[in-house]
């Protein structure tokens, strides 16, 4: 995988050091990855970014991969998503890029916005991929986002959700070794069956549904908004427009400026389903 990438582990907080790789020259674009796969799952769509003429940074986020997995507070700030926001602009500088756009698909999607929204001076463009900004989901949940998104609540509110993954996590994960390839396979089995990962993921989705949404509002609040030009990008294969009918139009009130859109021809795990096209979009996202 990453052919001609380094792969490294940078301190980005106390205690915590976040796994990645990184290649290419050119403007820098950080790529996250959602629930519950690792950088890895970028393998196909990374090196043709570096190709195409970018820096291309795929880090493990905080407690997900090989990154660290620091223990979890009550009110679930280690894992919310400014945290993560924050291990990424540490990582960014680290790695020497000031200035950087970032792309987030699924809970990557989460801290992509978030770090645009709390580093308006770092991220110089943003690419949501198959979300809307948290605290929109859970006002427009009804009966039928429930069906869909069932896991949302189970894994954020559970107290058995751990018992229960842990017991047995390839059968709860069920993941395809022909779609992800080997090597990315590997990457994400090794990390979810770590009961530290899991326990990490867990945290995620209970700052999901505490302090993200609670963060969300009080931006809302007081008028903050995406300074970032930004692309909504969401797989035609999911249930994002039976959802939310245009995603880009709910962006569009989180934005300064208008919002781009691009469909993927593919199930949610666009990276991985058709790479080459989500490479298209995203370096489309980084021109003028």
């Amino acid at each position: 995988m990453f052919p001609g990438f380094d792969e490294w582990d940078v301190p980005v907080a106390p205690g915590v050091t976040l796994h990645g790789r990184s290649g290419g020259s050119g403007p820098a674009i950080v790529l996250l990855h959602g629930h519950p796969r690792t950088h890895a799952t970028w393998h196909r769509v990374a090196p043709a970014l570096a190709a195409a003429g970018h820096t291309v940074v795929c880090p493990d986020l905080r407690g997900y991969g090989a990154s660290a997995k620091p223990d979890p507070d009550p009110e679930h700030v280690v894992y919310c998503d400014r945290t993560m926001a924050a291990d990424i602009t540490a990582l960014m500088a680290a790695l020497g890029h000031e200035t950087f756009a970032v792309a987030g698909h699924d809970r990557g999607c989460y801290v992509a916005y978030r770090t645009a929204l709390d580093a308006p001076d770092r991220v110089t463009r943003l690419a949501v991929c198959d979300g809307v900004p948290i605290l929109e989901a859970l006002e427009r949940a009804d009966a039928r986002f429930a069906e869909r998104w069932w896991h949302w609540f189970f894994l954020g509110a559970s107290p058995h959700a751990q018992r229960v993954i842990t017991d047995d996590p390839l059968a709860w994960y069920r993941p395809d070794e022909a779609g992800m390839g080997a090597e990315n396979y590997r990457d994400m089995v090794k990390a979810v069956t770590n009961p530290l990962t899991v326990r990490a993921m867990l945290e995620d989705y209970r700052a999901g549904l505490t302090v993200d949404p609670a963060n969300d509002a009080a931006d809302r609040e007081a008028g903050r908004r995406i300074a970032a030009p930004t692309t909504a990008v969401w797989s035609r294969h999911d249930d994002m427009e039976r959802l939310y009918d245009d995603p880009a139009a709910i962006w569009r009130t989180w934005c300064e400026q208008d919002v781009r859109s691009a469909v993927i021809d593919s199930g949610h795990h666009m990276a991985e389903e058709a790479p080459e096209q989500l490479a298209e979009v995203l370096a489309a996202c980084l021109s003028p």
